[in-house]
């Protein structure tokens, strides 16, 4: 029955780091993946847009799908170029356990056995370090733009062309696999 339970388990391990071995791809946010673009419209020309990146999308594919993003927005909206008033990129870092003892799902590095008069019992190991930590980083780029008519603003830096960003980034975006 353990081994049966352990090989379960194991199952739906590789199963859930296989779903996730790739890079975020260029697609919108969904019901079965938090990851991928957003957006919302604030006035007629105003959007806030956002990208959120998986632990293997690096930051600057997060910022790189942004600006796609917001240059394919204003093309689709009748615009030609846009202005990014307010940007950030929030950052989250955390530390993933890995060779955690195969006995428990502990990661306070302890182990279960079943004692026949005693039932299950816990055991604390205050010496078990063979644990190796891994960090893991997910990235989020939001900007809030404004959209106009004719050609961008000279002078402006936060001003983009719409056309030029997508012919310039096109060679850099991965679209998801089809399944």
């Amino acid at each position: 029955m353990s081994r049966i339970r352990s090989t379960a388990a194991s199952a739906l391990a590789a199963l859930a780091v296989s779903a996730c071995a790739t890079s975020t791809p260029y697609a919108p946010t969904s019901n079965q993946s938090r990851y991928g673009f957003n957006e919302t419209q604030i006035e007629a020309n105003r959007w806030a847009v956002s990208f959120s990146g998986n632990s293997l999308t690096d930051l600057k594919t997060v910022e790189t799908y942004l600006l796609y993003r917001a240059a394919e927005l204003t093309r689709n909206s009748g615009y030609d170029y846009f202005v990014i008033v307010d940007r950030k990129v929030d950052q989250d870092t955390d530390y993933r356990g890995t060779n955690m003892n195969r006995y428990a799902f502990n990661p306070a590095f302890s182990y279960q056995f079943y004692h026949p008069r005693f039932g299950w019992r816990y055991y604390y190991d205050p010496f078990f370090d063979d644990v190796t930590l891994r960090e893991v980083t997910k990235y989020e780029a939001i900007a809030e733009i404004v959209m106009g008519q004719g050609p961008k603003p000279a002078g402006n830096v936060r001003a983009y062309d719409a056309d030029d960003v997508l012919m310039r980034l096109s060679g850099q975006i991965q679209r998801p696999s089809p399944n």
